[in-house]
C-alpha cells in the first residue's frame, strides 16, 4: 500500500526512542554537565519531529500500518497489536514532537537549576503522546494514556517542596486516573462482548449489529477518560489548578497538545469503533451539548481571571469546547476546520504560556494586577503578546481564524447556525482577556487596579519563579517566534489547507482505516474539497476581533464601568461568584462532578436510544 509496510518501522520508533532517551538520562544524568543534560533530550525530541514529519509525508496517499512482531491478519482474522498511522494521527504526533522540542529548548534558561528527571519525564510524556496518536489498539490507547498521564502528574508536582504544586498535581492525578479507570472498564466490556481489542477488529465485530445497553455503557465509559483529558465540562476542573503550578514549558504540552489529544481520542474511538452501531444524530447532539457548555464556561471564567496562567488555562477549556463542537458536526468540513483550529491554537496558546513564563522569570509574578505597568520597558514581548492574543481571537489570516471560519461555515451548512455565534463570542472573549493583560502590563493603560478588585477565586497557588532574568535570552525568544509563525503559516499557505481537508477525509471515513489495517492494502476515500477563505469567514473573524477589543477595553476600565453600571454589575456578579465557587480546588468536589458527568454523558447518548 502507498506509504505502507516499507515504512512500518517509523511508528514504533517514535515511541521507543524517547523512552530509551529517558532511560539514558535517568541512568547517567547526575554525572552530565547541565548543557549536555539540556542538549540530549532536545536533540531526541528534534529527531522525533523529523521522523514524524516523514511519517506524515508517507500517509499522504494512505496509511502506514505496523503489526507488532509480524503478527499480520490471516483471512481477515488477527491476534496481533496494530499501529495505524493516518494523516490526523501522524499530524498529532508531529505536533507533539515539535512542541516538546520547543518546550525543551525554552527550558535551557527557564530553570536556574534542574535535574535530569525533568527532561526524562518530558521524553516519557512525548512517548505517551506518540503512542496514543498512532496506536490502532484500544487497550494500547489506555496504556499510552496512562504513560502520558503519569508523566504529566510528576511534571505538575515536580517542585515537591511547594504545597500548592503538590495539591495541583494531586487533583490532576486523581481526576485523570479515575477517568482512565472508567475507560479501562469500558474496554473490558467491549472485550467481553467481542473478544477483540484492536479498533479495526472492534469495528468489524460491532458494525451493523443492534445497539444494546452494554455497547452504550462501553462507549460512555471509554469516552469518559478521553473527555477528562480533553478538559470537557464537567470533567475540566483539574485543568486550571494544574496549569497554575506546572512550569510554563510543561503548560505548553498540556494546552497545546494533551487537551486536543483527549478530544481526538473521543472522536477517533467513535469513528472507528462505534460509528457503525450508534446513531450519528444522537452522538452529534451529545457532543454539541458538551462542547457548547465547555466553550461558554471556559470563556466566562477566562474573562474573570487575574492569574495569567489560570486565564490561559480557562481559554484552553473554552477552545477545547469549540474543537468538540466542530468535530461534533460529524462532517468532513467540520473536521477539517477543527484540525486547522487545533494546529493554530497550539501555536498561539503555547507562545502565550511561554510569554507568561518570561513574565514570571522577569518579575517574579503572573498576577495581572500586581504587574500593572511593569512591562513598559519591554520592546519585543508586548508585540508578541498582542499577536498571540489576536490569533486567539481569530484575526485573519492566522490559522486559528481559518479553522474557525471553516468550522462556522460547516455549522451553518449543517443547520446549526447558532454555533457561529458561540464561536465568535468565545474567541472574542478569550482573545479580549489576553489583550487586557497586555494593555495593563506592557502599556499601563487604565487606572491602577484597586486591591481586591475583580479578585479571581483561586483554588491553589501559583508556580514559583526560580530564575530572575534581566532580558529574554534567544533560547526563550526563538520558540515563541517560531510558534506564532507556525500559527500564521497554517492560515496563509494554500497547501496546508488542502492537507487538512485531506486528513479530515481519512478521519471521517473509517472504512479506509479498517481496510488498510486488515488487508495491508490502500484504503480509498472519496474526493475532498479544499477549504478556503470566504467573505463570511473573513467577516466573522473581524467581528470576533472587535468583540475582543471591546472586552479588553471593558476589562482595562472595569473600575470606571463598575461605578457607572453598578446595578448591572450586581446582577452579573452573583452567577459569576457561583461559577468560581464550583472551581473549589477540593478533589472531592471534582470527583463528584466527574461522576455527574458520566451520568450526563450516559443520558445524552443512551436515553435517545430507548424506544
Amino acid at each position: 500500500m502507498p506509504g505502507g509496510t516499507a515504512f512500518s518501522w517509523l511508528p514504533p520508533t517514535t515511541v521507543a526512542v524517547p523512552i530509551l532517551g529517558a532511560a539514558l538520562l535517568l541512568a547517567v544524568g547526575r554525572w552530565l554537565p547541565r548543557w549536555l543534560t539540556d542538549a540530549i533530550p532536545t536533540a531526541v525530541a528534534a529527531g522525533i519531529t523529523v521522523l514524524t514529519a516523514c511519517l506524515l509525508a508517507r500517509t499522504a496517499d494512505g496509511h502506514v500500518v505496523t503489526w507488532s512482531g509480524g503478527w499480520r491478519p490471516t483471512h481477515g482474522f488477527s491476534v496481533g497489536i496494530v499501529m495505524v498511522s493516518d494523516p490526523v494521527g501522524a499530524g498529532a504526533a508531529l505536533l507533539s514532537a515539535a512542541l516538546a522540542t520547543l518546550a525543551l529548548l525554552y527550558s535551557w534558561k527557564y530553570f536556574e537549576s534542574v535535574e535530569a528527571h525533568y527532561h526524562a519525564l518530558v521524553l516519557l510524556f512525548l512517548a505517551g503522546m506518540q503512542g496514543f496518536a498512532l496506536t490502532g489498539d484500544l487497550f494500547d490507547m489506555f496504556v499510552f494514556f496512562e504513560l502520558m498521564g503519569a508523566s504529566a502528574y510528576a511534571l505538575t508536582g515536580m517542585k515537591v517542596e511547594d504545597p500548592s504544586a503538590l495539591q495541583g498535581a494531586l487533583n490532576f492525578g486523581i481526576i485523570n486516573s479515575l477517568g482512565a479507570y472508567l475507560t479501562l472498564a469500558g474496554v473490558g466490556l467491549l472485550y467481553a462482548r467481542t473478544g477483540n481489542l484492536g479498533m479495526p477488529q472492534l469495528h468489524q465485530s460491532l458494525e451493523g449489529r443492534p445497539v444494546d445497553a452494554l455497547v452504550v455503557a462501553a462507549f460512555v465509559l471509554v469516552l469518559t477518560g478521553f473527555l477528562v483529558k480533553g478538559a470537557v465540562a464537567p470533567f475540566h476542573y483539574w485543568l486550571d489548578d494544574a496549569h497554575a503550578v506546572a512550569p510554563a514549558p510543561v503548560c505548553v504540552l498540556f494546552s497545546g497538545i494533551m487537551v486536543p489529544l483527549g478530544v481526538y481520542g473521543a472522536l477517533r474511538v467513535y469513528w472507528i469503533v462505534f460509528a457503525g452501531v450508534l446513531p450519528g444524530a444522537d452522538i452529534r447532539r451529545a457532543f454539541l451539548v458538551l462542547g457548547v457548555i465547555s466553550a461558554l464556561v471556559g470563556a466566562v471564567m477566562c474573562v474573570g481571571q487575574r492569574h495569567i496562567k489560570r486565564l490561559l488555562a480557562f481559554s484552553t477549556i473554552a477552545h477545547a469546547g469549540l474543537f468538540l463542537c466542530a468535530l461534533a458536526l460529524l462532517s468532513e468540513d467540520g473536521t477539517a476546520g477543527a484540525l486547522l483550529y487545533v494546529a493554530g491554537h497550539a501555536g498561539a496558546k503555547a507562545a502565550l504560556f511561554l510569554l507568561a513564563g518570561l513574565l514570571l522569570n522577569r518579575f517574579g509574578s503572573v498576577d495581572e494586577h500586581g504587574l500593572y505597568g511593569r512591562g513598559r520597558s519591554e520592546r519585543l514581548m508586548p508585540w508578541l503578546w498582542v499577536l498571540g492574543a489576536l490569533a486567539l481571537a481569530g484575526l485573519p489570516p492566522f490559522g486559528t481564524a481559518l479553522g474557525k471560519a471553516i468550522s462556522e461555515e460547516a455549522a451553518i451548512k449543517g443547520g446549526d447556525w447558532y454555533l457561529s455565534i458561540v464561536f465568535v463570542a468565545v474567541s472574542g472573549l478569550t482573545g479580549g482577556a489576553v489583550l487586557r493583560v497586555a494593555a495593563r502590563i506592557y502599556l499601563g493603560l487604565g487606572p491602577r487596579p484597586r486591591e481586591g478588585e475583580a479578585q479571581a477565586f483561586e483554588s491553589t497557588g501559583e508556580e514559583k519563579s526560580e530564575a530572575r532574568l534581566r532580558s529574554a535570552p534567544a533560547t526563550m525568544v526563538v520558540p515563541i517566534v517560531a510558534l506564532l509563525a507556525g500559527t500564521l503559516v497554517a492560515g496563509v499557505i494554500g497547501g496546508s489547507r488542502s492537507a487538512f481537508s485531506h486528513a479530515a477525509a481519512y478521519f471521517t471515513q473509517p472504512g479506509a482505516y479498517v481496510h488498510a489495517a486488515m488487508t495491508l492494502t490502500a484504503g480509498t476515500v472519496s474526493s475532498v474539497r479544499q477549504p478556503n477563505w470566504t467573505g463570511l469567514g473573513l467577516g466573522l473573524g473581524f467581528v470576533s476581533v472587535a468583540v475582543a477589543l471591546v472586552t479588553a477595553a471593558a476589562g482595562v476600565y472595569s473600575s470606571v464601568l463598575a461605578d457607572r453600571l453598578a446595578p448591572l454589575v450586581r446582577v452579573g456578579s452573583a452567577p459569576m461568584r457561583v461559577l468560581r465557587q464550583l472551581h473549589s480546588g477540593h478533589v472531592g468536589d471534582y470527583v463528584a462532578w466527574l461522576m455527574t458527568g458520566v451520568a450526563v454523558v450516559g443520558a445524552l447518548v443512551g436515553l435517545p436510544l430507548v424506544r
